[in-house]
């Protein structure tokens, strides 16, 4: 069968809504094609080029942001405080890997989530689930959980509008190395375990002064007062993705211009079914989550799907398989990967294996084990002689109490103090710039493993 933005409808599909008024539905979609796309065809390759970098060991990925994004809290600080926590990161770990970081935000456009079960029950009152803002309401309503086909042009101006502020940010000074230098600063001056932070901070600062001493100023340099910041979501919501999805006139190929990275979930990786085949034809930089269960068989017929030209920076696998199990369940996939020469990025997601209900109902993750499946992360790619290439987070710049542990021993009691999330708990921006100074020495070890 020849591939074609809507050859995916040809096939099984998992994880997508029911609207009941399927006018309505065609109506959007017609909308949506006309609409201007929201990334351009000359940004997504820009990205492959950078991952391919990554690929070859001459890179890092750093992936972060919402696990759903919400049309009632879609706000400046709030996009501003995300952007600003991810800038903190990048240098943290640029400098200790003494490597570029390509940022990729979970941002304008993650408005869909997969869920585990098609409904849920509340004292005892059974209705469809929530399923993202793009497709249906998080009040726990008949009315709010019907899926509304309209909620994708929603989702479309939203993620313009974020786009816009992004860029402006990224361009316009916001993003000056100075600036983020003196954030992390009071990070760390802040921060109970300041002692620890203090070394690579005051380090980040003599290089910033050298560089100022060789002449190497924001006004010389461009790079040193603006940064690059792609996009990306979990592509699930495929009638959306498709509307989107363009032939770049000069290329003749096809581009899903929503996002100039998408990803798949484990829920929807089957290799027979839509979101495969979707994935299978468009041109951007993909992603494929990849959890405990996954066999080297898999990942072989996932690469030989969308991948066959073996093309660097194509094709990330997202592992996420929990502290207790990647360790164990890891170094088989990287051995064959590497055996039959396929070229992959290898990003750890170290969010979804370590999810918990605590004993008060709140759904959360612990900062120690986090930390100890990223750690793992690193190691098993050192002995088995392999890249860890990236790390995919679900984190916010707000003062959220989602996540448990760091160095603000945030305990289970403190969860409803400012549980804010709309699906999954999130780091906070404190937990994610810990994160970024425990993992730099981790970065540092792998590059050196590449001769770097």
């Amino acid at each position: 069968m020849t591939w074609s933005p809507q050859s995916w409808r040809n096939f099984p599909i998992q994880q997508q809504p029911h609207y009941p008024d399927q006018d309505a539905l065609h109506y959007v979609e017609s909308q949506l094609k006309r609409y201007p796309p929201l990334v351009f065809a000359e940004e997504i390759r820009r990205l492959e080029g950078h991952l391919g970098q990554v690929c070859q060991g001459n890179g890092f990925l750093l992936q972060g942001g919402d696990c759903a994004e919400s049309f009632r809290d879609f706000t400046a600080p709030k996009i501003r405080d995300t952007f600003k926590v991810m800038l903190q990161m990048a240098i943290v770990l640029t400098f200790a890997g003494s490597v570029p970081v390509t940022k990729v935000a979970r941002m304008a456009g993650q408005f869909a989530k997969p869920r585990s079960s098609d409904t849920e029950i509340i004292d005892g009152i059974e209705l469809p689930s929530y399923r993202g803002d793009i497709i249906n309401g998080a009040d726990f309503t008949a009315e709010a959980r019907v899926p509304d086909p309209n909620r994708m042009l929603t989702a479309y101006h939203h993620s313009a509008a974020c786009l816009n502020l992004l860029r402006a940010f990224a361009q316009g000074g916001f993003a000056d190395l100075h600036k983020v230098h003196k954030w992390n600063m009071g990070f760390v001056n802040a921060n109970p375990m300041k002692e620890k932070y203090q070394a690579i901070a005051e380090r980040i600062q003599e290089s910033l002064h050298f560089m100022e001493v060789l002449g190497i100023t924001a006004e010389t340099h461009p790079t040193i007062h603006e940064t690059e910041l792609f996009t990306s979501h979990e592509a699930l919501l495929l009638p959306y993705e498709e509307a989107l999805t363009r032939t770049d006139s000069l290329t003749g190929l096809p581009y899903n211009c929503s996002a100039h990275m998408v990803w798949m979930g484990e829920r929807t990786r089957q290799l027979d079914h839509a979101h495969m085949e979707f994935f299978s034809g468009i041109k951007n930089p993909i992603g494929v989550k990849i959890g405990p269960n996954a066999t080297e068989d898999d990942v072989m017929a996932i690469i030989d799907k969308l991948n066959p030209q073996n093309i660097p920076g194509r094709l990330t696998f997202i592992t996420r398989m929990g502290a207790d199990n990647l360790a164990e369940n890891l170094p088989k996939l990287i051995r064959r990967v590497q055996n039959e020469g396929r070229l992959v990025v290898w990003s750890s997601d170290p969010m979804h294996g370590n999810t918990v209900k605590a004993g008060n109902g709140y759904k959360t993750r612990d900062f120690s084990a986090i930390i100890r499946e990223l750690r793992q992360f690193f190691a098993v790619h050192q002995a088995e002689g392999s890249y860890a290439g990236g790390i995919h987070l679900e984190m916010t710049g707000e003062d959220v109490t989602e996540c448990t542990g760091g160095a603000y021993k945030i305990s289970q009691d403190d969860l409803a103090e400012r549980y804010l999330t709309q699906c999954d708990p999130r780091l906070n921006a404190d937990q994610v710039l810990e994160l970024a100074f425990l993992v730099s020495e981790s970065l540092g070890k792998a590059r050196q493993g590449q001769g770097a």
